[in-house]
């Protein structure tokens, strides 16, 4: 029998027991006061069966208690085996089965922040996998609440609930329901304080929406938040190892050394002095790159590195053949940011964007949206179609713009940006052929966290 099932008879007994004594102690006075002796005797002993009943009962909540640990006990090891995948379609699928039989609703259904992941129990066909988010589940992400949504029960009139003290973020929706539902139940997944989906549970009446079925959401969503946290400490631990691995291969560029050394002995016997510039830029850009591969820098020296490296790269192609400028929005010169973040990107742009003739202009912009750092790479050179664009990120490594080189330093990029700044975080690259590309960093919250250092 349902655990829920066990609890309500528990408190259908305490409520036939209290109704009892009522009716026997009046019985009793009755007796006592007409000298009634048949009457007072029946109502004593009475009284006596049904104080002996209530403790009985009153060991039922002990009992529960021993049930709902060896049953969430249970369940964690299930659902474990699959949230160790993640938010996947078929994870999730596997977890709704799961779970669907541990409370009272007739479907369940889970989601991340912007499609349904899997939908288990009636009404399915109405919700396939990849349907977009409805707007009671984008509220619930929205607002990182869980919330309760009622409408009109088959009688037409509304249910009215009293919420216990311990779940105070419940909101109520009156006469709209929940996906085609009468009542439902939507808790968010949360992973590093920030929603990364949802459990909904939906349900035929709204009455059936009780105490028992909110501490079950609840506790449902707080195993699964804290499984998928567990996942994603697991993934980040992963790409931290791929993304040195790949630091170290995109930072050790033998063509930019010996292309620069030879730049350097050239400038030897023409400008000795210009030589001598160059060689203490080269000497200080390759003592930052292998110094702080992982470390976290102000944007400022980030962006000094930045001009480091053009500075070698001019020498090489002259003045007029790379034109750089720069904005950095007021406040943001000291966003930290993960070293060698910005320098691949540009490198990119003159290793493969330039054209045979004439200049290349590179625009680095750096800005807020709302809590969000913005920082976009922009030149004008020979561009890209999608599919190029494409593998760059998540190909095979063997493409790059202009289709020669490896796409492993953008890569590297992307992945040490979702390391560091988690979810929200990530590149965008959007490119023309025969016009140019735009590279986009989205540093998730970074402008937020800043601004709650200094204050």
């Amino acid at each position: 029998m349902r655990l829920w099932v066990t609890e309500h008879f528990a408190q259908v007994v305490h409520c036939v027991l209290a109704l009892a004594m009522l009716v026997l102690l009046l019985l009793l006075s009755w007796g006592i006061s007409t000298s009634n002796l048949v009457a007072a005797v029946i109502s004593g002993a009475g009284l006596a069966v049904c104080i002996v009943l209530t403790g009985s009962a009153l060991l039922i909540p002990d009992n529960l208690r021993s049930q709902a640990t060896e049953r969430t006990l249970r369940l964690a090891s299930s659902t474990l085996n699959h949230m160790r995948g993640g938010l996947t379609e078929e994870n999730c699928r596997a977890v709704c089965q799961l779970l669907l039989p541990e409370t009272h609703a007739v479907a369940i259904a889970m989601t991340d922040t912007v499609r349904v992941l899997a939908y288990v129990g009636e009404l399915a066909a109405t919700f396939p996998p990849g349907s977009p988010n409805t707007d009671p589940t984008k509220e619930v992400i929205e607002s990182g609440r869980m919330q309760t949504f009622l409408s009109r029960d088959v009688d037409g009139t509304y249910v009215e609930h009293d919420l216990p003290d311990e779940h105070p973020s419940h909101g109520f929706g009156r006469n709209r329901g929940v996906d085609g539902f009468p009542a439902g139940i939507i808790v968010p997944l949360v992973v590093a304080d920030r929603p990364v989906g949802t459990v909904k549970l939906y349900y035929r009446h709204a009455h059936l929406i009780d105490r028992t079925q909110l501490r079950i959401a609840r506790g449902l969503a707080e195993l699964l938040s804290t499984q998928l946290s567990a996942y994603e400490l697991d993934r980040q631990a992963e790409l931290t190892a791929r993304a040195e691995v790949k630091a170290l291969q995109a930072q050790i560029n033998p063509h930019f050394l010996f292309n620069t050394l030879n730049t350097i002995a050239s400038f030897t016997r023409t400008d000795p002095t210009k030589a001598r510039d160059l060689l203490r830029e080269f000497s200080v850009f390759y003592r930052r790159t292998l110094e702080g591969a992982e470390s976290n820098i102000p944007l400022i020296r980030e962006l000094e590195q930045v001009r480091r490296y053009l500075k070698i790269e001019r020498a090489r192609f002259g003045d007029d053949r790379i034109v750089e400028s720069e904005y950095v929005e007021r406040g943001l010169e000291e966003v930290p940011v993960p070293s060698f973040l910005i320098q691949p990107i540009v490198e990119n742009a003159v290793r493969h964007a330039m054209r045979d003739e004439g200049p290349l202009h590179i625009d680095i912009h750096v800005g807020s949206d709302g809590g969000d750092v913005l920082i976009a790479v922009l030149d004008d050179g020979l561009g890209m179609d999608e599919d190029v664009a494409e593998r760059l990120l998540h190909g095979d490594g063997k493409t790059t713009a202009g289709g020669k080189g490896t796409g492993i330093a953008l890569r590297n990029v992307a992945e040490r940006v979702e390391r560091y700044y988690g979810v929200g975080s990530g590149i965008e690259i959007m490119s023309k052929p025969g016009e140019g590309t735009s590279v986009t960093l989205r540093l998730a919250n970074a402008a937020r966290d800043l601004r709650k250092a200094d204050a």
